[in-house]
Order: structure tokens, then C-alpha cells, then sequence
């Protein structure tokens, strides 16, 4: 009964992944809109002390960046749509024209986990009646044939995630006074980058130290490069 339930619940763990993914995704591309966008405001920040000035080229960042990502992402999802479709337009052609060979070759493949070989051929049987090319393909390719990823999902996710990152050190650095707006954006970012550093780690599963300081640490150098080409740009011309 516990093998029953076991195998029931496995059909699951493809979506699952895929969440977790996806929610990978967002925290890193959330994470590249604090830190691209800090790095402009800071940078225009050790220029000049012109509010407006300051807070044009961020809105600017922010837009060229969240497109810049939304584009980059759905051309890459689509590379890998088209690769899987092509795979799977493959394997359809294979099951159609040399069935014998591809059930045999199906039943090594499960042999090759561990299975018996007559485990491993009743197993191929039932699950080529079943679903010949879903059975392929996820021990062949790894590839869920109903559950491709899509590319507009993929360029959406990524524009969110970068322009909700985005905000913080865009309202961070307008709204304080003049003397506070370098410190008080610093503060922030990291403050922000530490959260996603760790929320990768929860993610992931993995220790939450290193992320933390991964984070935190590549924003104070990012943060601290920037302004100090704003800065010597600035007084240089």
C-alpha cells in the first residue's frame, strides 16, 4: 500500500521542481534589479546631487534592465522550448518507425536503474501502452512532454522580479534628504540582498551563510565601484 501511495505521488515532483525553479528565477532576478540599479543611482548619486537628475537615470536603469532581462529570457526559454520540441518531434519518428528497437532500448534504459530485466520489460511494456512518447521521453531526454516550459511566462517572471527589485534603491535613494540618500540607500540594498541571499539558500536547501555573504558582499563592491566612478566623473568633468 505505501509503494502505491509512493508511486502515486511521484507523477508530482516534475511540477514541483519546476516551481522551485521558477521561484530560483525571481529571487535572482529580483537580486539583479537591486543590485544594477543601486549601482546606477550611486553612480549618478557620487556625480552630481541633483534629485531629479538621480532619480531619471534609475527609472531608465530599470526599464532598459527589466526589458533587457524580459527579452534575454525568452529568447533563452525558447532555445530550449525549440531543442525539447525537436527532441520530442525525434523520438515521435523513432516510436513510429522502429517500435521493437525502442521498447528494447526502453527496457535497458530501466534495467540500467536497477530493475531486473524482466521488471524492466513488463514495466516498458505497460508504460508503452500507456504513454509510449511521455515514457521516452522522461527517462531518454528528462523532459515532460505536456509540461514545457514557456518562454512569455519566462520573459513575464523575470520583468516582475526585476523591477520589484528595482524600486528599492530607486525609492531608497529619493526619498531621504541629501546628506542621507548614500548611506541610507546602502543600508537598504544590503539589508534586501541579505533577505534574497537567504532565500535562495532556503531554496536551494543549502547552508545560509554563504549566500548571505555572497550577496552581501558582491553589492558593497558593486555599490562601491559605481560611486566612485560617479564621483571622480563627476568632479573630472
Amino acid at each position: 500500500m505505501s509503494e502505491q501511495k509512493g508511486n502515486h505521488s511521484e507523477p508530482h515532483h516534475g511540477n514541483i521542481a519546476q516551481r522551485l525553479n521558477w521561484l530560483r528565477a525571481g529571487v535572482l532576478g529580483g537580486n539583479d534589479g537591486i543590485v544594477s540599479t543601486a549601482g546606477i543611482v550611486l553612480g549618478v548619486a557620487g556625480a552630481t546631487a541633483s534629485r531629479t537628475t538621480i532619480v531619471t537615470a534609475g527609472v531608465a536603469g530599470l526599464a532598459a534592465g527589466a526589458m533587457s532581462m524580459a527579452v534575454g529570457e525568452y529568447v533563452s526559454v525558447s532555445s530550449q522550448r525549440d531543442t525539447e520540441q525537436a527532441l520530442l518531434a525525434k523520438e515521435r519518428r523513432e516510436l513510429r518507425e522502429t517500435p521493437v528497437e525502442e521498447l528494447a532500448e526502453l527496457t535497458d534504459l530501466y534495467a540500467a536503474k536497477g530493475l531486473s530485466h524482466e521488471l524492466a520489460s513488463e514495466v516498458a511494456e505497460e508504460l508503452t501502452a500507456l504513454d509510449a512518447l511521455a515514457a521516452h521521453a522522461e527517462v531518454e531526454l528528462g523532459i515532460d512532454p505536456g509540461d514545457l516550459t514557456s518562454p512569455w511566462r519566462a520573459a513575464f517572471a523575470s520583468f516582475v522580479a526585476f523591477t520589484l527589485g528595482a524600486v528599492l534603491p530607486l525609492v531608497a535613494i529619493a526619498v531621504p534628504p541629501p546628506a542621507l540618500r548614500v548611506p541610507v540607500t546602502v543600508v537598504a540594498v544590503l539589508a534586501a540582498l541579505g533577505v534574497t541571499g537567504v532565500t535562495s539558500g532556503l531554496i536551494g536547501e543549502a547552508p545560509l551563510a554563504k549566500p548571505f555573504w555572497r550577496n552581501v558582499i558582491g553589492g558593497m563592491v558593486a555599490m562601491s565601484v559605481t560611486y566612485g566612478i560617479g564621483t571622480l566623473v563627476g568632479h573630472t568633468f
